[in-house]
């Protein structure tokens, strides 16, 4: 069984969110500057996005592991 493009942008979405709320903190604290923290943040959840995807996307096509119910 293989997840739906739509299905993986969602899981995508949710799981960048939440690193965003998580890394604009951490970057904050490190950098004093909510700005700043907030753009490390921002640029982060870009690319966290789009290799996620294209990781979900590339094991969706390998059976290995999978087991039927």
């Amino acid at each position: 069984m293989t997840d739906s493009p739509r299905r993986s942008i969602v899981k995508a979405l949710t799981w960048q969110a939440m690193g965003l709320l998580v890394m604009t903190a951490i970057s904050w604290l490190v950098t004093g500057s909510v700005s700043a923290g907030g753009a490390i943040a921002v640029l982060g959840a870009a690319t966290g996005l789009v290799t996620y995807v294209l990781h979900e996307r590339f094991w969706a096509r390998i059976g290995w592991g999978r087991v039927s119910e």
